[in-house]
């Protein structure tokens, strides 16, 4: 467990080129993001009584107890402590003080952390990241009354309670496959990844190609090796030709793809991405890639916070850390409606104008997943050009 006491930087001014977010992105969203002007200084405190000092975390009475989620140990502790400096950051640029953010280690168990967080008082659990984690801590929170934001893309753990933040797959597949139709494009083939993964990605472009009115012509599994992937393009019939085809994994493994596609009868296919693929900062440098597409959260505001987060911990922040940092902003902006020492206003998530985050505008819908206003980019000379523009309002 570890407790994020965070102290300003002096000179150090808020993301202030992001204060004009609100109007670029949806009216009527609730704007997170915080403003560049400074609020005038406050009131000298008034002097009080000793607080007797006592193991663990200090009593709160004049600010919520928020638990932090992430893996902080083994293999994906570089990611874990990513979003942890994420919300560390957040409270920074929001100057919040009435949110105390504690951080629990989900490597050491997501069901024990999150049996802590809620023994320790906290009203509510940001992350888990890890479907698995997700999984555990949801009964855990839902019986204990204590809303989860999860930073899982993990569908199946939404409602009674927890909200998922994560990209998923069925939106960035449905945004990617709406464009392609709108440029022409009917017939669709797909290679997919067997698993969950691959299952869900195979639904959501049936689903998302069928509300089209386009076909598609054959959908392939493949293990994750260069064999298999090779194999499941080949097994596309020659007498079933497709106009683009869809990759349900990594860029990397759309790499590997790339030239098999190229070498077949359908040989200027256009390549289609999904949500992985955002979360890739070299997708870009990936000259095989060409041409692709893929639907993705905006990354107009990300290279800001990356250079920022930069600036402060030494380092480059993985993609999702932006989930983590607007997680904390959603927090600090519901806070405000949060009275002391009553439960969290889970009612106030489900707004239908949604809000504006770092990563654009989104809103849960009743079921508890995030719906993101996403926009479709291109892989182009070395770079990502976006080639349609998140949508300005939620339908």
């Amino acid at each position: 467990m570890a407790e994020a006491v965070v102290k300003p930087q002096r000179g150090k001014r808020v993301l202030q080129a992001l204060a004009v977010a609100g109007a670029m992105v949806l009216s009527g969203c609730s704007t997170l993001i915080p403003r560049g002007s400074t609020p005038p200084p406050p009131p000298p405190p008034k002097p009080t009584k000793p607080v007797p000092v006592e193991p663990g975390i200090p009593q709160d009475h004049d600010r919520h107890r928020v638990a932090l989620l992430v893996p902080l140990s083994g293999t994906n502790a570089g990611v874990g402590q990513s979003l942890a400096n994420a919300t560390q950051l957040a409270l920074l640029d929001t100057k919040a003080t009435s949110v105390r953010i504690t951080t629990y280690d989900t490597a050491q168990g997501a069901t024990s952390a999150a049996r802590k967080a809620i023994a320790d008082g906290n009203g509510l659990i940001l992350g888990p990241l890890l479907s698995k984690n997700a999984e555990a801590v949801a009964p855990i929170a839902s019986a204990a009354h204590v809303p989860v934001l999860s930073y899982s893309n993990d569908v199946r753990v939404a409602g009674n309670g927890t909200f998922i933040m994560g990209y998923t797959p069925q939106q960035s597949i449905r945004r990617v496959v709406d464009y392609a139709t709108q440029t022409g494009i009917t017939q669709f083939a797909a290679i997919v990844p067997r698993g969950l993964y691959g299952d869900r990605a195979s639904d959501a472009l049936l689903r998302a190609v069928r509300a089209d009115k386009g076909q598609v012509v054959s959908i392939q599994p493949y293990d994750r090796s260069r064999e298999s992937i090779a194999s499941a393009i080949n097994r596309i019939p020659d007498t079933s030709p497709y106009q683009a085809i869809l990759v349900a994994d990594s860029a990397d493994v759309a790499v590997l793809a790339a030239p098999v596609i190229r070498q077949g009868a359908s040989a200027s296919a256009r390549i289609l991405g999904t949500e992985l693929w955002n979360t890739d900062s070299s997708v870009g440098s990936n000259t095989a890639l060409n041409g692709a597409w893929f639907a993705s959260v905006s990354d107009g505001l990300y290279r800001q916070y990356a250079r920022k987060y930069h600036a402060r911990f030494g380092k480059a922040p993985y993609r999702l850390s932006t989930i983590a940092y607007d997680s904390v902003l959603l927090t600090v902006r519901l806070a405000r409606e949060w009275k002391f020492g009553a439960p969290f206003p889970e009612t106030m998530l489900y707004s239908k104008d949604g809000f504006v985050g770092l990563d654009g505008a989104f809103r849960f819908d009743r079921g508890g997943v995030a719906q993101r206003a996403l926009e479709v980019q291109e892989i182009r000379n070395g770079s990502t050009v976006v080639v349609s523009q998140a949508p300005r309002s939620f339908q």
